[in-house]
This record gives structure tokens, sequence and C-alpha cells, in this order.
């Protein structure tokens, strides 16, 4: 039996399919979007409009979005991850012509009510892809020279492309999870061996770089890693804002100051407190309980998104909900870990908590996906 017919007939019907979501992980997401909420209208001194009201309407559209995916059967999404993955790309390539400048950076297309981020779509579309490539290709030639090329260059085009912008977390972001997706797909641990060689190699190329005609990344990103590596350096310049962080964090205790009083966030010592900085915010107000406890809802959405690839016997659905479990847990591992000072300050928002209408919704049209495997998994 085909993949097409085999789906088609295990596919439930009417209101089956809203029975067959994954309510805990709808209830999740949920809650983590309202703790998003209530520290965006912290960090605006008690008002809606600026970032509360906008968000919370992208939260409603993105759920749709999600739903919508979700009744759609995963077979489908299967058969147009290629489509999806060049519209991606097609975007990301318009950035370069028709792209919006923001913060030093060319990485938004304008499309009216909101500006699209593509490099964010990239980061689902790439899994997408992927997923459907080994899911079509013969387990015994996973790890085979000639079928490795392929998926990489499917990786490093976009992640070069998104690094011009340039975006180092994204096009960071991009290579993990795209790795990721081929290590579970089966691909020999050789390889990966080998990338990561490469990879220090690389990193002292970059660092030989710095100050000739050939350097590799720019000012900017350099002082980005001077700041990490001793941010007391320069602490009312380039390390200003992860020692404020810092301060952030530490005065929070194990309860914190309370709900909006914060001094950090409320005075402005925080950098982007609305954004990539939130996780700061809720520390402070909150503590270390409160911190933790938005860790350990994160940490449970990745196990039901890992209960539901186990139970799929379909290899695309098993592939691609772990591949999406994968990068939501790169996002908010290298955003905490940014804002605590345990990894270069990067420009990545915290999922679900941070503003910004693209990652919202792109995270929630990818929750889809995962609910799509569970809804159409045969039973």
């Amino acid at each position: 039996m085909s993949y097409l017919a085999y789906h088609a007939k295990t596919t439930p019907s009417g209101l089956r399919k809203i029975l067959y979501l994954n309510w805990p992980l709808v209830l999740l997401l949920g809650t983590v979007a309202s703790v998003g909420f209530l520290m965006l209208y912290s960090v605006a001194g008690g008002d809606f409009s600026p970032w509360v009201e906008p968000q919370f309407k992208r939260f409603l559209l993105g759920i749709g979005v999600m739903l919508f995916v979700a009744m759609v059967p995963i077979w489908f999404w299967r058969n147009v991850s290629v489509v999806a993955y060049l519209g991606s790309f097609a975007l990301l390539l318009a950035v370069e012509f028709f792209g919006t400048v923001g913060m030093g950076a060319q990485r938004w297309i304008d499309i009216g009510f909101m500006r699209l981020q593509p490099s964010e779509l990239m980061k689902i579309t790439l899994v997408m892809l992927l997923a459907a490539y080994y899911d079509w290709l013969p387990q015994d030639r996973t790890s085979r020279p000639f079928w490795i090329l392929l998926p990489v260059a499917m990786i490093l085009i976009p992640t070069a492309l998104v690094l011009k912008q340039p975006d180092l977390g994204t096009s960071i972001l991009l290579m993990a999870s795209g790795g990721g997706v081929m290590f579970l797909a089966g691909v020999h641990w050789g390889y990966f061996a080998a990338v990561i060689s490469a990879g220090v190699g690389l990193v002292a190329a970059v660092f030989q770089s710095r100050g000739t005609d050939w350097q590799l990344l720019k000012d900017y990103q350099f002082r980005r890693i001077d700041t990490f590596l001793d941010p007391s350096q320069d602490p009312l310049g380039a390390g200003y804002h992860i020692t404020q962080s810092k301060i952030a964090l530490g005065s929070g205790g194990w309860s914190g100051r309370g709900f909006m009083q914060g001094t950090q966030s409320r005075l402005n010592f925080l950098p982007e407190k609305h954004t990539d900085f939130i996780f700061t915010t809720l520390a402070e107000e909150f503590g270390f309980i409160g911190g933790f406890t938005l860790l350990s809802i994160y940490m449970l959405i990745i196990v039901f998104c890992v209960a539901a690839a186990i139970a799929t016997k379909d290899r695309f659905s098993s592939l691609v909900t772990m591949g999406i479990a994968l990068t939501f847990f790169l996002f908010f591992a290298v955003n905490m870990s940014m804002v605590m000072g345990l990894a270069p300050v990067v420009g990545v928002p915290l999922p679900m908590v941070s503003y910004g209408g693209s990652a919202m919704l792109v995270l929630l049209a990818a929750f889809g996906l995962v609910q799509s495997a569970n809804i159409h998994r045969p039973r």
C-alpha cells in the first residue's frame, strides 16, 4: 500500500479530530503565552497597548493557524514540504532586495499588519524537508556520502543567507536543528565528529581573522564574544547589557521582588526587556521559583512532543515532531544561556514569551504539525 493510500485509510473524520488533539500540549502552550502577556504588561508599566494587545492578537491568530495545520492530514504536509522550503528560501532572497532594516540588520519583510522574518519560517520548513527526505530515502543509504550532500546543502545555503543579514543566532539554530534531524534520522556519528572538529578549527580561524582584511565576523559580533568572556572589561559599554542582566537575575533571589516591582526593568536598566532579555524580568520579579517553573513548563512541552513522536509509526511524523521539539529546545536553551552569561548574546527570543509576531506564529504552526501527526497516526 502506498504512503498516500495508507494515510487516507487511517485518517479520522469530523469531530474525532478535535478529540484526538493533544490537549495537554495546547494547555501548556497557552500557559507559556500567558506568562509572556504577564511579563509584557509588567515591562510596559501596567499598560496593555504597546506590547500585550498586539501580542495577544497574534497569539489568537497563531492558535487558529495551529488548529488549521492540525486538521490537515500529515501526509499533505509531507508532500508540500519541498514547496514550503522553496517558499521560505524565496522569502529569504527577497529580504536581500526588499527587506526592512532594524537594529542594524536587514531581516524583515513588511507585509502591512506585521513585519515577517523569513528566517523564522525557514527553521520549520527546513525540518519538514529533512524529515520528508529521510522518510523517502531507504535507511541503508542514510549514511552513504552521496546521500549526505543534499541535506547538507539544504542546511548550509539558507544558513549562509541568514548569516549575511546578519543574524548569527538564527544561523546557529538552523545548523543545529538541521544537524539534529540528520542525527535522529540515523546518519553515522562519524560525520558529526568530523563537523565538530572542523568547527573547532573554524573558531580558531575566526579569532585569527580579527583585525585582518579577511575578518570572518562583524566587529559587533567580536564585541559580543569579548563581552561573553569578560563583561567587566567594559561594564559601561559592551558589557553593560549582560552585567545588568546578571544583576536582575541575582536580585530576584528565591521568590523575586514581586510582580511589577523589578527595579532593573522598571528603571530601564535592562536592554531589550520586552524581547531577548524578558527572562531576566521574570527572574527578577518571580525569582528562582518563577524561572524554574517556566523552564519546567518548557520541558513538559518537550516531553509531550517526544511521547508523540514515539507513539507514531510513521517515519516522517516521528522525525518532524522530534525536529520541532529540538528546535523549540534550542530556542529557550540558547536564550536562557545568553541572558545568564553562559553563552554569547546572539539575539534569540524566548519562545512564546518574548514580543514578536513571526516567532510566535511560526512556532504555533510548527506545533500544528505535531498535532497533525498525533491526530492522523493509526489507532
